[in-house]
């Protein structure tokens, strides 16, 4: 059996470089001073991670320890790092790069919070197309990849803009939870006609360089609830439920998630195996596609989507709902809801408006 070694390089009197994977595995808790929250950290898991994971806002910029964006003070306990970050020595003594450092005892870190999605700076980037994946007849996935010193700070659920040459802005939903961010995901519908959909469809390339506004929007995941959680959506309205789903899965959230995605055909569910793999991986996840217009071999559920819910829960009065899709069906699904006993505070929803020229979902 080989001893352990810890080779550690002192930085300052409390951060310290080193080698977290050849140290004891243990569990430290982080205290932040001034407002007391607390939040755990799991084995080779960095303090902005676990804060992430436990939906404490903690700032950020690059995530790659260059920027000293998420600079906390270092009030005790000491962080270790794989190497030393280069924006280490720039934030000066008594300060640790969360986004980069690995707890090895109790913490308390004094930084500034990010408690709503109205606190988290909204930025005007530059994004290159990573891939251009044609899922259906009529949806792609776009990843984007932003500039290698840049990471963007969002909650589960919200959504960016792109800024065209014109000054017209088309909104997509961001598809991803935050804790994956090495690219932004993005699920966008093609509309006949649609002058920013024609070109996604048809004439982007990978490598593209677009502009972007993000992140925006309050349709976010409470990651506090415990309530029993319901994700309705149409068509493309899966992508801010997909990224919000995951978060829940990351947050550890254990109370029953049941998604319904109501598309016209069986060829619309455009990700199907995506929900059936989280149904055999979390033994609190159900999967209820619904089919408006279904196919002569479909055996699942059909209708309205909305309708399939109240059939399986007729009093929603011990819910939190997440909706999104196109105006009538978020229409219809909130008041149906409502009527259903859904307290209005726990019912959140992203109605996808379509801009007159362009059939570019507005938070899609």
């Amino acid at each position: 059996m080989y001893p352990t070694v810890l080779i550690t390089f002192e930085i300052n009197e409390n951060c310290k470089v080193s080698h977290p994977k050849l140290q004891e595995t243990m569990s430290f808790t982080v205290t932040i001073d001034g407002s007391g929250h607390q939040f755990d950290i799991e084995e080779n898991e960095t303090v902005l991670d676990a804060a992430l994971r436990q939906n404490v806002g903690l700032p950020y910029g690059c995530r790659n320890g260059r920027c000293g964006a998420c600079a906390a003070g270092l009030l005790s306990g000491e962080v270790n790092y794989h190497g030393a970050p280069p924006a280490l020595e720039e934030v000066g003594a008594g300060k640790c790069l969360p986004c980069q450092g690995f707890a090895a005892s109790d913490l308390v870190i004094s930084v500034r919070e990010v408690e709503t999605p109205e606190e988290i700076e909204v930025k005007l980037l530059p994004v290159r197309v990573h891939a251009v994946d044609h899922l259906t007849h009529d949806v792609v996935r776009l990843k984007l990849k932003l500039p290698e010193n840049q990471r963007l700070q969002y909650r589960a659920g919200q959504y960016l803009d792109f800024l065209l040459a014109d000054g017209r802005r088309r909104a997509f939903s961001i598809a991803n939870a935050p804790f994956d961010d090495e690219f932004i995901e993005l699920h966008i519908r093609h509309v006949d006609g649609g002058k920013f959909t024609d070109w996604v469809f048809n004439q982007m390339k990978e490598r593209s360089i677009l502009r972007i506004q993000a992140p925006l929007g309050t349709f976010v995941l409470e990651e506090d609830s415990e309530r029993p959680m319901i994700f309705m959506g149409g068509g493309t309205g899966f992508a801010p439920l997909k990224g919000q789903i995951e978060q829940a899965f990351r947050a550890q959230m254990t109370q029953p998630i049941h998604l319904y995605w109501g598309v016209r055909a069986q060829r619309d569910l455009y990700l199907p195996e995506l929900p059936e793999q989280w149904a055999r991986e979390h033994a609190n996840f159900t999967f209820v596609p619904v089919l408006s217009e279904p196919d002569a071999d479909w055996h699942g559920r059909s209708g309205f989507v909305h309708e399939a819910v109240l059939a399986d829960f007729p009093d929603l009065s011990g819910f939190e709902l997440y909706m999104a899709g196109p105006p009538p069906m978020v229409k219809a699904g909130r008041e149906a809801c409502l009527a259903a006993g859904m307290p209005e505070a726990h019912m959140h929803f992203d109605s996808f408006d379509y801009a007159d020229d362009s059939g570019a979902n507005a938070g899609a």
